[in-house]
C-alpha cells in the first residue's frame, strides 16, 4: 500500500508538531517505558522457566512447582524512568528473581547517582523533591537516605585504611565542629583532622575521627590509632597545629623525633585581640616583620624592635606573641622552600572550610556515619586539588594579615 499526502497535510502536520512538541516526546517516552518494562517481563518469565527447568505449558519433573500467575510492581530505569513489569510467581513461591530483587525498587546506577547529588551539597530533601524530575519516579527523603547509608562499609574501609606504605613526614591537626543529630538530641561534635605531608611533597587526609578537640587523652587516642594503622612515628618530624598547649605535649609524646609548629595566624589573632583598633594594622605589620624574616635569628631581632616600640602600651599583646614565639619560629629549621607551607594551619583550615561550606545547607547532620560519609567525600575532592600543589613548589609570596586585621 502506498500512501499518499499532499504538502498541505505536510505542512499541518509540522504546525502540530512545533505546537505540541513536548507532548510528542512525552508520547515517545511512554511507548520507550511500556516496551523496556515487558522486555524485562519477558525476561522474568525466561528466568523463570530456568527456575523450573521447563517452558509455558511444556511437563517437566513430577514435582508439584509450576507457574502460579504473576504481579505488577514498579521498577525505575536510569534514562528510561518507572516501568510496569510484570513478575511471575510459581506455585510453591519459592523462585526468587534475581534480575529485578523484590526489595529494590530502582536499578543501582541510580542509587549511585543519588549518593553523588547528595555528597556534592543537595540535601536529601531536596533530591526528594527533584527526584520525580531526575529519575521520572518520586522517592521519600529516607530512601534517599537508605541509598546513601551504602557508603558506610567503604567509608569506614577508607578511614581505617593501612599507612603503612604512606611516606609521611609533616602532619597538620585540627577539629571542627558540626551540628549533629544524636538519638533525638541535637548536639555540637567535634571531628578531629589529621592532614599528612608526605616526602614528595604531596598530601593527603590521614584520618578523621570524633572526639573533643580540647581534650588532650582524644588527641593521644587518635595518634595511637593512625599509628596501629602502619603510619611511622620515627619519620614525623613536625606537626602544625593550634595554641593548645596539652595538645602540643602530647603529640611530642607520640612523635619523639617531631617538633611542634604553632599557626601563625591563631597566635596573630590572639595577639591582636589585644590590641586597640586604632592600632591593629600597625601592631600586625611589625608580627609581619618577624614571622617573614629572613632568618630565625633576624625573627628575634625584629620581635626585640617589636618589644621596645609596644610593651609600655600594650604590654599584654607583647606578652602574648613572646609565649608563642617560640613555637611559631619552628618553620626555620627545615627547608626554605617549604617556610610558606609549614608557618600555618591553612592547608587543614581549607579542607575544614570545605566541610562547613558543604554541611551549611544541612543545618543538621543526621550521625556520625553521615558526617564521616561527607567528610570522606570531600577529603578525597581535595587531595585530587592538592596534586597539581605540592608542598615546597609553591611560588614565593607573602600572605597578607589584613584579612586578619579587618576582622579582629
Amino acid at each position: 500500500m502506498q500512501l499518499k499526502a499532499s504538502v498541505p497535510e505536510v505542512l499541518d502536520l509540522f504546525k502540530a508538531i512545533q505546537t505540541t512538541r513536548g507532548s510528542i516526546f512525552e508520547m515517545l517516552r511512554m511507548n520507550v517505558q511500556e516496551e523496556v518494562g515487558n522486555y524485562i517481563s519477558k525476561l522474568l518469565g525466561a528466568e523463570l522457566s530456568h527456575f523450573l527447568g521447563r517452558e509455558r505449558y511444556e511437563h517437566g519433573s513430577t514435582d508439584g512447582n509450576y507457574r502460579n500467575g504473576g504481579y505488577e510492581r514498579k521498577f525505575c530505569l536510569k534514562g528510561i524512568g518507572e516501568v510496569t513489569v510484570r513478575v511471575p510467581r510459581d506455585r510453591h513461591g519459592e523462585f526468587k528473581t534475581e534480575v529485578m530483587p523484590r526489595s529494590q525498587r530502582y536499578e543501582t546506577a541510580i542509587a549511585e547517582d543519588l549518593t553523588l547529588l547528595y555528597l556534592t551539597g543537595i540535601s536529601t530533601r531536596s533530591l526528594a523533591l527533584l527526584s520525580k524530575r531526575l529519575i521520572g519516579r518520586k522517592l521519600s527523603a529516607e530512601e534517599v537516605s537508605k541509598a546513601n547509608r551504602e557508603l558506610t562499609e567503604a567509608v569506614e574501609q577508607w578511614r581505617n585504611r593501612d599507612l603503612s606504605r604512606e611516606a609521611v613526614k609533616y602532619l597538620i591537626i585540627d577539629g571542627v565542629n558540626f551540628a549533629m543529630r544524636l538519638g533525638k538530641k541535637i548536639e555540637r561534635v567535634p571531628i578531629l583532622a589529621v592532614v599528612g605531608i608526605r616526602e614528595d611533597g604531596t598530601r593527603l587526609v590521614l584520618g578523621l575521627q570524633s572526639g573533643d578537640k580540647e581534650s588532650a587523652a582524644n588527641w593521644r587516642e587518635f595518634f595511637k590509632d593512625l599509628k596501629c594503622r602502619g603510619l611511622d612515628g620515627s619519620k614525623i618530624l613536625l606537626g602544625i597545629m593550634d595554641g593548645l598547649p596539652a595538645l602540643e605535649k602530647v603529640f611530642i609524646e607520640e612523635f619523639s623525633n617531631a617538633k611542634t609548629q604553632r599557626c601563625q595566624v591563631h597566635v596573630v589573632r590572639n595577639v591582636l585581640a589585644k590590641v586597640p583598633r586604632s592600632q591593629k594594622q600597625a601592631v600586625a605589620d611589625d608580627i609581619r616583620s618577624i614571622f617573614y624574616a629572613t632568618s630565625k635569628s633576624k625573627a628575634l631581632e625584629f620581635f626585640e624592635t617589636f618589644r621596645q616600640r609596644w610593651e609600655k602600651d600594650l604590654p599584654s599583646a607583647v606578652k602574648c606573641l613572646e609565649q608563642s614565639l617560640d613555637s611559631c619560629l619552628t618553620f626555620f629549621s627545615f627547608p626554605s622552600e617549604e617556610w610558606l607551607s609549614l608557618r600555618t594551619t591553612n592547608i587543614i583550615e581549607r579542607l575544614n572550610k570545605e566541610f562547613r561550606r558543604r554541611t551549611k545547607t544541612m543545618e543538621i547532620v543526621a550521625g556520625e556515619n553521615a558526617c564521616y560519609r561527607l567528610l570522606a567525600f570531600i577529603s578525597l575532592k581535595m587531595e585530587l586539588s592538592w596534586r597539581a600543589n605540592r608542598v615546597g613548589k609553591i611560588k614565593p609570596g607573602l600572605p597578607s594579615l589584613k584579612k586578619i586585621t579587618q576582622n579582629s
